[in-house]
């Protein structure tokens, strides 16, 4: 049994509503927490205890500088320093801090997710690959925001391949348009969660803010954009060539995919086949997610994990970790 002193202010916070923070603690090291005042009781075993002592004298470090900490705050900590037991998190949440994009402020909520953010903001062209609910596709919205609010590009281009899954474009109702924007869906999603729906409308209507799907990215140069090639593991060789020659002067792009969910023909890939052509090339980064940066329901990461464990046992799944790793 372990005791730990904390500071008075912000204890609320630390607990969270109903000692919300703590539950969670409790259920990702198996001890047991409870309160007396301000001070924190730990009944686990040493390496438990250690880890629990470990995660509240950094918080408390934190609230000892005058960071305010949010809702989720402490659940991404404790996720953070069990993952990487010798993270700093003032390098984390004070040097990184939450982002501003849009009416949204975003915080990265595992250190792939910090990478990643980091690596678009030093690279022109960033493959950001893993499984879903990791955020390649929310982050990368929310750094093209960031990025057109800030001016430092003119527009957005936001793109998708058209692959069809057991239906056929052609029995969907509507014009071209409206056969493909179910495709484009989760991308408007994004983009309607980072601005009010007016503001994006009006992005959309004049044009500063574009979503198509990628074949109309065939001989265009996009200069000054930001461009988001999302779903990237359904274009094929030819569209993923295509799509990586048509950045322009001050443009930058994004790469997202899950090698794992390929709805292609045959299964050949664009997106395995550019991650080894390109993975010398100066210039190109290079982020991998894996079932820790999932953060939507828990369920996820165990069912991402149940999946590579499938995959493993020669399913014939692909996994992220057959893909060379170059960072």
């Amino acid at each position: 049994m372990r005791k730990i002193e904390l500071p008075g202010d912000g204890l609320e916070a630390l607990f969270g509503p109903h000692d919300a923070n703590l539950k969670h603690i409790e259920s990702l090291l198996g001890v047991r927490l409870s309160t007396h005042g301000q001070t924190l009781v730990v009944d686990g075993d040493r390496e438990t205890e250690r880890q629990v002592a470990l995660i509240f004298d950094q918080l408390r470090g934190l609230v000892g500088e005058g960071y305010p900490l949010g809702q989720g705050d402490v659940k991404t900590a404790a996720r953070l320093l069990i993952d990487s037991p010798d993270l700093d998190l003032k390098d984390y949440f004070l040097k990184g801090g939450p982002r501003a994009a849009g009416r949204r402020r975003v915080a990265p909520k595992s250190v792939n997710q910090r990478r990643y953010l980091d690596t678009i903001d030093q690279c022109d062209v960033v493959f950001g690959v893993g499984p879903a609910g990791t955020g390649k596709t929310y982050l990368a919205m929310a750094q093209a925001v960031s990025y057109l609010l800030a001016k430092k590009v003119t527009r957005i281009v936001l793109a998708r391949p058209a692959v069809e899954a057991g239906e056929k474009l052609g029995f969907l109702p509507g014009d071209l348009t409206e056969k493909v924007n179910p495709y484009l869906r989760p991308l408007y999603d994004a983009l309607y969660d980072m601005l009010d729906a007016e503001k994006a409308a009006r992005l959309i209507e004049r044009g500063t803010v574009e979503v198509a799907p990628l074949a109309f990215m065939r001989g265009r140069t996009l200069n000054d954009a930001f461009v988001i090639l999302d779903e990237a593991q359904n274009a094929t060789s030819e569209q993923m060539k295509m799509f990586l020659t048509r950045l322009g002067f001050g443009s930058k792009a994004v790469i997202t995919g899950d090698i794992t969910q390929i709805d292609l023909p045959g299964g050949r890939s664009g997106l395995v086949e550019a991650l080894k052509v390109v993975r010398d090339v100066e210039g190109i980064g290079f982020v991998y997610f894996d079932d820790k940066d999932v953060v939507r329901h828990k369920l996820v990461q165990q069912i991402v994990r149940a999946y590579d464990a499938y995959g493993a046992q020669g399913s014939g799944i692909p996994q992220a970790s057959q893909v060379v790793r170059t960072s």
